[in-house]
């Protein structure tokens, strides 16, 4: 049943329009959420905010296997800014493919990385991963 006040307004023809708050809130990282070091099994992303919404990205992956003789490696490596809106950051590589894009997307406690085309990395070697930070430092960058 509505109270007085509702009723009163109701018939005096107001209505009254309030925001209704998202149960989610809007989804956002801090630089203390995104920068650091961040590793799956044989890949690697060091990640440091530098504000503007834009972050410093570097990577390092690596694809192993079998061949004659024993195994072996091909590797990958890149590096550039990514562009932030909310929780997902989009980077194209310095010098990468026309096509190549990763995307990533922070998560509590992870990385979840996806890479559209290749980006001229070795063969088999991609970003795509779920990824744990492994260090809130800032990284040391090879550049």
């Amino acid at each position: 049943m509505a109270s007085n006040k509702t009723t009163a307004l109701i018939s005096m023809g107001i209505v009254l329009l309030l925001p209704w708050p998202s149960l989610a809130g809007p989804q956002v990282v801090t630089a203390d959420q995104v920068n650091g070091t961040w590793k799956d099994q044989t890949k690697i992303f060091r990640i440091w905010a530098l504000g503007n919404q834009r972050l410093k990205v570097e990577f390092q992956g690596t694809y192993e296997y079998k061949a004659r003789g024993g195994w072996t490696a091909n590797t990958g490596e890149a590096r550039g800014t990514a562009i932030i809106e909310g929780i997902v950051a989009t980077f194209k590589p310095e010098g990468a493919d026309e096509g190549c894009k990763i995307t990533m997307t922070f998560k509590r406690n992870r990385l979840v990385v996806t890479q559209k085309d290749g980006c001229g990395f070795g063969v088999n070697v991609v970003a795509s991963g779920n990824y744990r930070k492994t260090s809130s430092l800032k990284p040391d960058f090879d550049n």
